[in-house]
């Protein structure tokens, strides 16, 4: 399992984290709206290794069959590997190219908090909470954490429906009429 994994989960990092990594440069000309559904979509695109990882294992290692079990832990350590991909990726870019990138992430999101016609209490306690995230943001293994937490339900998501469709079990042995007779 270990080359499968390997070897497609490097795949699927490389590939989200190079489409990340220039999507960025258009993040500010399409908006963040169509910025996060591009974003996704490229995750989407990049897992779709996990299936291709799956069938692999299942028919050059294990002669065709695989349970939705290992099927599924083969899927899960591939979206890890592509994760921790895009995880390094993303460090790389933010703390050396762009450190002020969440700065304008964070303003928007206290703007349409203050756009949003809220009491001044509960205006005040979101501005709060997002002054806090931003400050949290700024440690690095906070944020891995929260980019780590950005790809993996995608990843898990094509991993189980790829587990679904490429589970296999052994073929039941046909029942000979002399065991029938038995029965």
């Amino acid at each position: 399992m270990k080359k499968a994994v390997l070897t497609f989960g490097l795949i699927s990092g490389l590939f989200v984290s190079v489409l990340m990594g220039g999507s960025l440069l258009f993040a500010d000309r399409i908006g963040s709206g169509h910025s996060l559904v591009l974003g996704y979509a490229i995750m989407v695109v990049s897992f779709l290794f996990i299936y291709f990882g799956i069938r692999s294992y299942r028919d050059n290692t294990l002669l065709g069959q695989i349970s939705f079990g290992r099927a599924f832990a083969c899927g899960t350590l591939i979206t890890v590997v592509a994760t921790v991909c895009y995880v390094v990726m993303w460090e790389i870019l933010y703390f050396n190219f762009m450190p002020h990138f969440m700065d304008s992430y964070f303003a928007a999101q206290i703007q349409g908090v203050q756009s949003a016609g809220l009491d001044s209490a509960a205006t005040a306690a979101q501005v709060a909470a997002l002054q806090h995230s931003q400050q949290l943001y700024q440690n690095p293994l906070i944020n891995m954490a929260y980019t780590f937490m950005e790809p993996l339900p995608v990843g898990l998501l094509i991993t189980l429906i790829s587990a679904a469709l490429l589970r296999r079990n052994a073929p039941t042995p046909d029942k000979s009429p002399a065991d029938s007779e038995l029965a």
